[in-house]
């Protein structure tokens, strides 16, 4: 009997159903390691420093309200990340979606994406900084913030006229002057002068508080009459052990309806009436003005200054003495007397004499000088 070779068997067809699914398999495969790769490149980049702007600096402004995708924009056109997609992986590696803060924000060097993210979330937002400091007038002050670049002093001066801040513990005030506190103060590029007069009459109002005007209240002193008080201190001595004694002074002085006699009030005087030359007089003494204590007793009508906190704490607890003068040492330092006998053998010694022993020095060694030949 023949027996014939079985015919090769065929591979069954699959199933147009199974083909469609092993295709989807190997697309998603695919698919899955392109978008892995994608995903490693971008997370590349955002590590990656950028810099797409020649300038030095480069300012971006965010304002309030603005989303990832506003916000990477507005990165992007200032050149400052590379693309919107960083960015925005960025944002979601460091979970800071709802944490972006508005703001002005400086650059100045390549950062990465995840730096300019980090930074938008912390709020690192460029502020311009001013120092006043202790002892300065409105019109100095005013100055300061021309110089610093930050406005006119004709500007600073016209927000310093808004007595209307400090009304409500002082009513009879006519402008800023002793209410603006000294300290540094930060603030964005579009503050205007009324804002950061704002914030120093608000600092003024920390710094002597309720707690202070009670205290100032209790010892027989308005807020304008304390600040004033503390104007001159500040005016008169720097030193911290003197403050105190300055003050009772001062405090035993209008207790007794003398004249204060201080020399910064007849300087502010002058001021006012763009009469100071720097060099105060004797006919200067006598210039007639309400701010003028050589001529009219008690205290001047308002401060001269705008007194730092240890002034204010001088005037809030002076010193237990008699004094009722002072004079200075020339050292930064002063010498206390009560009696106006003992005042004015002070005053010869460390005025009268010593600024005649000065100038004699000054004669002695211009005389023994080389002549020019």
């Amino acid at each position: 009997m023949t027996t014939r070779p079985e015919p090769p068997r065929r591979a069954p067809r699959r199933s147009p159903v199974r083909r469609l699914i092993a295709l989807g398999l190997i697309g998603a495969v695919a698919i899955a390691a392109s978008g892995a790769a994608l995903f490693g490149w971008y997370a590349g980049r955002v590590q990656r420093p950028f810099k797409g702007y020649t300038e030095s600096e480069r300012f971006v402004t965010i304002a309030p309200g603005m989303g990832v995708s506003a916000i990477g924009r507005r990165l992007l056109d200032a050149g400052i990340v590379s693309d919107r997609i960083t960015f925005r992986l960025a944002v979601r590696l460091r979970g800071a979606e709802r944490s972006l803060k508005a703001g002005e924000y400086r650059f100045s060097q390549a950062q990465s994406a995840l730096d300019v993210a980090d930074r938008i979330a912390r709020g690192d937002v460029y502020l311009v900084s001013i120092t006043f400091p202790e002892g300065l007038t409105i019109a100095a002050m005013a100055d300061l913030f021309a110089e610093r670049g930050l406005g006119t002093r004709e500007a600073f001066r016209t927000a310093a006229r808004n007595a209307a801040l400090v009304r409500s513990f002082d009513p009879v005030a006519t402008d800023l002057e002793g209410y603006l506190f000294p300290d540094t103060y930060r603030l964005s590029r579009q503050a205007s002068a009324a804002d950061l007069v704002k914030q120093m009459v608000a600092r003024f109002e920390e710094v002597f508080g309720p707690a202070q005007r009670e205290q100032a209240r209790a010892a027989g002193w308005s807020v304008r009459q304390a600040v004033t008080l503390a104007s001159l201190v500040e005016k008169e001595t720097a030193r911290a052990d003197e403050r105190p004694i300055v003050a009772a002074v001062y405090v035993n002085r209008v207790r007794r309806n003398m004249g204060m006699q201080a020399d910064p009030t007849v300087i502010y005087a002058l001021e006012r009436a763009g009469r100071y030359t720097g060099n105060l007089t004797r006919a200067d003494l006598r210039f007639d003005s309400p701010y003028n204590t050589y001529r009219y007793a008690g205290l001047p009508p308002g401060p001269i200054a705008s007194p730092g906190r240890a002034s204010l704490e001088a005037v809030l607890a002076p010193a237990d003495v008699p004094y009722l003068y002072f004079v200075s040492r020339n050292d930064a330092s002063h010498v206390f007397a009560t009696t106006l006998a003992e005042h004015n053998r002070n005053v010869r010694t460390f005025q009268v004499e010593y600024f005649r022993a000065q100038r004699a020095r000054e004669r002695e060694g211009a005389a023994g000088a080389p002549q020019p030949r």
